[in-house]
């Protein structure tokens, strides 16, 4: 007999929320946290990029390792790293100086936490197999609540406490989760054993051959998150010459955060209704909508409405990307899918990071934004494409 489905989701809830607090501290403030500690513009950048390419790296080799039905499980490798988080953030707090260390010491416990990221998703899926109804919706958009709840009071309390009080909270955050984590055990199942049929594709070469449709889709992703990581990462520098100040960036940022709420929380019965592949259309859409809002605004009324269309974009995408890959994927393949999914998230922070930075300083943020629409739209082209294949595929397997 397993626990009541809101004892599951309380459970759940509390791992995503503090996972996204935690996020806020290490990636949100990582500027404010390095410059503190003497860091560069450019070493920043160089610290930030380094930990991004490593964790596209990492995600498919630990997403490997755990579709390999060992003792790696979902719930172990989320109790591992936490528990590296914890170390890090215990020694980036009593670690005053020594750039070379901080450096290497940030830029690990960045790539853990994006690694971690699917996993968490994952470890829904696995659970929710085994008897352990969660409301996935509503804890993933409490996650996002979480984020945008702490980086509001952060901000404060930097300013009163100074900058180690991100690590503070970090600790305070992960020693819950690891709590949680601990007593958050899957009832024990029969879960069945690999057929013949069923095979890991754990070489990328086999993967795509297996999932051309959805690795497309992967590449679709990219594009548009190329775009949403620029308006998120130069948002300050696309709305001073709309008059646009620090404070309103923070409404608008907090209330993009705050919107993704609602639609995830509805996303189970959103889904029952709309199809995944339909939403993820719709969520390409409408991050198209947003670019080109941004793009055209005369003022930061306009902004506001172009950050309101996150619950349609990236609050859609990301359970909708979740589903898309249980839907898709075989079951020993669906881990690595949730860690692809995540890795385009990844790369298209990575390639906007290196390439929209360049382009404000040559032509501005309204050129940035024509080249982020153009990137969004290719991506919307190709995740129509991908979606067509996965559905052909789908009907071929069938038959």
């Amino acid at each position: 007999m397993t626990a009541p489905r809101k004892f599951w989701t309380l459970r759940y809830i509390i791992i995503n929320a503090t996972y996204f607090a935690v996020y806020s501290g290490i990636h949100a403030y990582a500027s404010v946290f390095l410059l503190e500690k003497g860091f560069s513009n450019t070493l920043i950048g160089i610290t930030l990029a380094l930990a991004n390419i490593l964790s596209v790296i990492f995600q498919p080799i630990v997403a490997g390792l755990i579709d390999k039905q060992g003792k790696l499980t979902n719930r172990n490798v989320s109790m591992a790293s936490t528990a590296l988080l914890l170390l890090g953030s215990v020694l980036l707090l009593v670690i005053k100086n020594g750039i070379v260390v901080i450096f290497i010491i940030f830029a690990l416990i960045y790539m853990v936490q994006m690694v971690y990221q699917p996993v968490i998703t994952a470890m829904y899926f696995e659970y929710e197999a085994a008897g352990c109804h969660i409301y996935y919706g509503l804890a993933r958009g409490l996650g996002s609540a979480g984020f945008a709840v702490t980086s509001f009071f952060t901000g404060r309390a930097i300013g009163r406490f100074g900058v180690n009080i991100l690590m503070i909270l970090d600790i305070i955050f992960l020693v819950i989760a690891l709590i949680v984590l601990y007593f958050f055990k899957k009832p024990a199942v029969n879960a069945p054993a690999p057929t013949e049929n069923e095979v890991a594709h754990n070489n990328l070469i086999g993967f795509i051959k297996t999932y051309p449709g959805f690795m497309l889709f992967v590449a679709a992703a990219v594009c548009f998150f190329f775009a949403h990581n620029a308006i998120n990462d130069y948002m300050i520098q696309i709305i001073s010459p709309l008059g646009g100040t620090e404070a309103q960036m923070g409404i608008a940022v907090s209330c993009a955060a705050l919107l993704e709420l609602p639609t995830m929380a509805l996303i189970d019965k959103i889904i029952k209704k709309i199809s995944v592949r339909n939403l993820l259309l719709i969520s390409g859409v409408a991050f198209l909508i947003k670019t080109l809002l941004m793009l055209i605004a005369p003022n930061m009324i306009v902004v506001y409405i172009s950050q309101a269309m996150q619950m349609f974009a990236y609050a859609v995408f990301i359970p909708a990307g979740a589903y898309f890959v249980n839907q898709t994927m075989e079951r020993l393949d669906q881990v690595k899918g949730q860690a692809y999914i995540n890795v385009s998230i990844t790369l298209g922070g990575v390639f906007s990071s290196l390439i929209c930075g360049r382009l404000l300083d040559i032509k501005g943020p309204h050129f940035m934004l024509i080249v982020s629409f153009t990137v969004t739209t290719i991506g919307l082209v190709i995740a129509f494409l991908a979606l067509k294949v996965v559905a052909i595929s789908r009907k071929s397997a069938v038959k």
